[in-house]
C-alpha cells in the first residue's frame, strides 16, 4: 500500500523541491566591549586630555580641552569628568609677571567631559583662573579655586551657574571635600593658610596657618585628619580635620624635596606625597606620621592618583611628559607612559 502511495505522489514530490529560503536573520549585535580601568591625564601645555587604558598601559585617546587644563575630578557616578581650564598665561617661578601677556578670560571655565564618549561636552563658568576643584558628594555642586581672584566659587551643575563666592587667601590652590561631604578645605599658597568652608552654607568656618606655600590636601577616609603638603616648607602639616587645627608637622629630608601632590590609601594607613624637584614619591605611615619609604618616579612629579585597590600609584611628571606607574608593595616603577605636554592632574576611573 505504501509503495502505491509513494508512486502516486512521486511527480509532485519531484517538482516541489526544498522550500525557498527566507531572509537570513542577522545575528544579535554584540554589546560594546566593557572598558577596564582608565587613567585620565590633563596636559597643561598641550591643552588636552590623555586617556590611558590601564590594562595595556597605553594611550588610547586624546581629547582636546582648551587652555591650561589642570585640576581634574570624577563625578560620583563616574560618568563625567570636570577639568579646570584657565586663560591666564604660564608664570613659572622666577618670571616677572609684568612681562606676561594679558589673560584670555574667554578660556576660563570648567570643562565637562563625557567619560564614555571621551569628548568635551561643554564648558561652564566658574570664576577667573580656575586651578583645582572638588565635587559635592551628591554630584550637584562644584567647589572651585580661582587662583588669581583669591576666591572659591560654588557652581550649581544643574543650572551651570555660580551660586556663591567665598573669599579665601591669595593664590588658592587645592580644593578637597572632607569624606563626609560637610566641609571643604582650600589651600592659599600666598598666605600659607588653609581655609575650612562649610559646604552647605557656604561660609568660612575657620582658617589656620601652615608652612610656606601649601599645595595639596589628602583627607584620611574616616575624615579625622588631613595632610597638607607645603612646597616651600619641605614639609607636610598634619591637621585635625574636625577642629581644623594643626596637630604637627612632618619635615621631609632632602634639599630639593618640594612636597606637591598627596593621596591617602583606601584603608587610611598611608599617605603618598610627590616631591616635585625631589623626583620621588614619599610614603607616610599615618600611625606614626613618619616617612617609611621613597621611590624615584621622574622629573618633577606633581599630580598623583591611586588605584581603587590601593596597590598602584600614578604620578604626572611634567617636564618629561610622561606618567609613572608604581607598584606600591615593591616600591618600583613598573612602566612609564608618554602623554601630552606638561601632564598635571590625574584621575582614575575604575
Amino acid at each position: 500500500m505504501w509503495a502505491l502511495l509513494l508512486a502516486a505522489l512521486g511527480p509532485f514530490l519531484a517538482c516541489s523541491g526544498p522550500p525557498a529560503a527566507g531572509p537570513t536573520a542577522s545575528p544579535p549585535a554584540s554589546p560594546p566591549a566593557a572598558r577596564g580601568p582608565q587613567l585620565f591625564v590633563t596636559n597643561e601645555r598641550s591643552g588636552d586630555l590623555s586617556v590611558i587604558d590601564l590594562g595595556s598601559k597605553r594611550v588610547v585617546a586624546t581629547v582636546p580641552l582648551g587652555k591650561r587644563p589642570r585640576g581634574i575630578r570624577v563625578s560620583p557616578d563616574r560618568a563625567t569628568l570636570y577639568v579646570a581650564l584657565s586663560g591666564s598665561p604660564f608664570a613659572p617661578p622666577g618670571v616677572d609677571e609684568k612681562t606676561l601677556p594679558p589673560p584670555d578670560r574667554s578660556a576660563d571655565g570648567i570643562g565637562v567631559v563625557d567619560v564614555r564618549a571621551r569628548k568635551l561636552a561643554k564648558v561652564i563658568p566658574a570664576g577667573t583662573d580656575p586651578e583645582q576643584l572638588a565635587v559635592s558628594k551628591d554630584g550637584s555642586r562644584l567647589f572651585v579655586a580661582n587662583e588669581d581672584a583669591a576666591t572659591a566659587s560654588v557652581v550649581d551643575l544643574a543650572s551651570g551657574r555660580i551660586v556663591a563666592t567665598v573669599r579665601v587667601g591669595g593664590e588658592p590652590e587645592d580644593v578637597e571635600l572632607r569624606p563626609d561631604g560637610d566641609v571643604v578645605y582650600v589651600t592659599s599658597e600666598e598666605d600659607s593658610e588653609v581655609f575650612a568652608i562649610d559646604a552647605a552654607s557656604p561660609a568660612v568656618l575657620r582658617k589656620f596657618g601652615v608652612d610656606p606655600r601649601p599645595r595639596s590636601i589628602a583627607f584620611l577616609p574616616d575624615g579625622s585628619r588631613a595632610y597638607v603638603t607645603c612646597e616651600n616648607g619641605g614639609s607636610i602639616a598634619v591637621v585635625d580635620a574636625v577642629k581644623h587645627a594643626v596637630l604637627g608637622t612632618i619635615k621631609l629630608a632632602g634639599e630639593s624635596v618640594r612636597p606637591m601632590g598627596a593621596v591617602a590609601s583606601p584603608d587610611g594607613r598611608y599617605v603618598y606625597v610627590t616631591t616635585g624637584r625631589g623626583r620621588t614619591v614619599v610614603t607616610i605611615d599615618t600611625a606614626t606620621n613618619q616617612p617609611t619609604a621613597s621611590v624615584e618616579v621622574g622629573a618633577r612629579p606633581w599630580g598623583i592618583a591611586l588605584s581603587a585597590d590601593g596597590r598602584t600609584l600614578y604620578t604626572a611628571n611634567g617636564p618629561s611628559n610622561d606618567v609613572a606607574i608604581v607598584d606600591v608593595a615593591s616600591q618600583k616603577v613598573t612602566a612609564r607612559v608618554a602623554v601630552g605636554e606638561g601632564p598635571w592632574g590625574l584621575a582614575v576611573v575604575p
